[in-house]
């Protein structure tokens, strides 16, 4: 099945040594993220494709406990920070972790900047006004991506229930106008969010879409290592509430007698665990519903991998009715079968040759699918079949080829 993406795939998929070999020299390239980069596919791939390529690339982010402050990664330069517990539960909370972190960012960056220049600040959102860290390489000449994860008014009203008329919905929205401004480029990560992108914050002709595509490197099949009877059902990632996990745990408990061999596996940390732990004692499932601890990209592949069903159950809210998940595109490159539920961004991209959809926050429906998949193997073999052929479409390699040549005008540009 071709669409959108996958109609510029074939002009992408150019050679890398014929684009490389067009560059004068190598650039010096900073990125910030209010992220871990080990957990961060998107700023991973950009980071390590660039590196490879020989630019020198210097990552500011997150810091977990144990980890180093600065450490080399497949080349990468990576600066951490600040750590970060997933748990906010109030607007301030959040708010002034992000903004200690955009001081510690805003300087360092300033202070690497000024030791030997920056040819390009790629800047990665949320929040958007993350992108003024680069304010002072921007005021010398360099020039800056804000990359767009999240589109962030939605994204803060969905986190904390806030209403879109709020005062705080419209400020945000504000700070997404002045910081796509304050940008040379804007890049988006899908195109539902790029129409509505362009229609209130910046013009068509300054952004761009780069989806959450899996890195190959990470993301590719290495054979199962699982060897047992059991049928695992996993979910990886944040643990919020428009994922929808509560929904997904109240449809595997209507269908734990039908599949007596189903365990489900919930990988990740966030503000809803509590209240998911709390659900799976209610609902007597403590032997067959496992939350576990988030874990880094290279391990998360082997265990999505060895699952025998993918889950990605959101809710449709405002965020996460038009939030395309990375999980979708990593599940069908590792050859495991995926139900989705039916939000806008998902009926978009994919149609029901390559997942299984069901109804929106239907825990009924959900519960039907759950048991079509463990009752038919066959029917996931051709789901996962049909994915594997449709995702070489949606591959970092078709689309890197775009990245790096917007990344060689910008830098070039700033260093004429």
């Amino acid at each position: 099945m071709k669409s959108n993406i996958a109609l510029e795939t074939e002009e992408a998929r150019k050679s890398d040594d014929v684009l490389w070999s067009q560059r004068e020299r190598q650039f010096r390239i900073a990125m910030v993220s209010y992220s871990f980069y080990d957990a961060d596919n998107r700023v991973m791939r950009y980071a390590e494709t660039l590196a490879a390529r020989g630019d020198h690339v210097d990552v500011i982010s997150l810091v977990r406990p144990g980890q180093s402050s600065r450490e080399i990664v497949r080349g990468v330069n990576v600066f951490r920070v600040q750590g970060r517990v997933i748990n906010e539960r109030g607007k301030w909370d959040y708010f002034w972790r992000v903004l200690s972190f955009f001081f510690r960012s805003i300087f360092l960056l300033t202070r690497n900047h000024l030791k030997d220049r920056y040819d390009l600040v790629h800047i990665h959102s949320v929040p958007d006004f993350m992108v003024f860290t680069a304010l002072v390489p921007k005021l010398l000449g360099t020039k800056v991506i804000l990359d767009i994860h999240d589109v962030l008014p939605e994204f803060y009203a969905s986190k904390f229930r806030t209403s879109h008329s709020s005062v705080v919905f419209k400020t945000l929205l504000w700070i997404e106008r002045v910081s796509a401004a304050f940008a040379d480029h804007v890049i988006i990560s899908n195109d539902i969010w790029l129409k509505k992108f362009t229609a209130r914050s910046a013009s068509p002709g300054k952004c761009s879409t780069v989806l959450n595509f899996p890195d190959p490197d990470i993301f590719s099949r290495n054979g199962r290592t699982r060897n047992d009877s059991k049928f695992i059902i996993l979910y990886p990632g944040t643990l919020s509430w428009h994922q929808g996990l509560d929904i997904a745990i109240r449809a595997f408990h209507l269908v734990r007698n039908e599949l007596t061999n189903a365990e489900f596996h919930i990988y990740g940390t966030g503000a809803a665990r509590d209240s998911l732990v709390q659900l799976i004692e209610e609902l007597d499932l403590h032997d067959r519903v496992f939350i576990k601890k988030s874990l880094p990209l290279r391990e998360i592949s082997k265990v999505i991998e060895n699952a025998d069903l993918g889950i990605v159950p959101k809710r449709k809210d405002p965020f996460g009715n038009e939030a395309f998940s990375t999980k979708t595109l990593e599940f069908m490159s590792l050859g495991v079968p995926l139900i989705v539920s039916d939000t806008a961004v998902d009926t978009y991209y994919f149609n029901n040759s390559v997942v299984a959809f069901f109804y929106d926050e239907d825990e009924r429906d959900l519960a039907r699918c759950m048991l079509m998949m463990g009752k038919h193997p066959e029917f996931r073999r051709e789901l996962a079949r049909n994915a594997l052929e449709f995702v070489k479409d949606y591959s970092w390699d078709a689309k890197k080829g775009y990245y790096l040549s917007l990344v060689d005008s910008l830098a070039g540009d700033a260093g004429a």
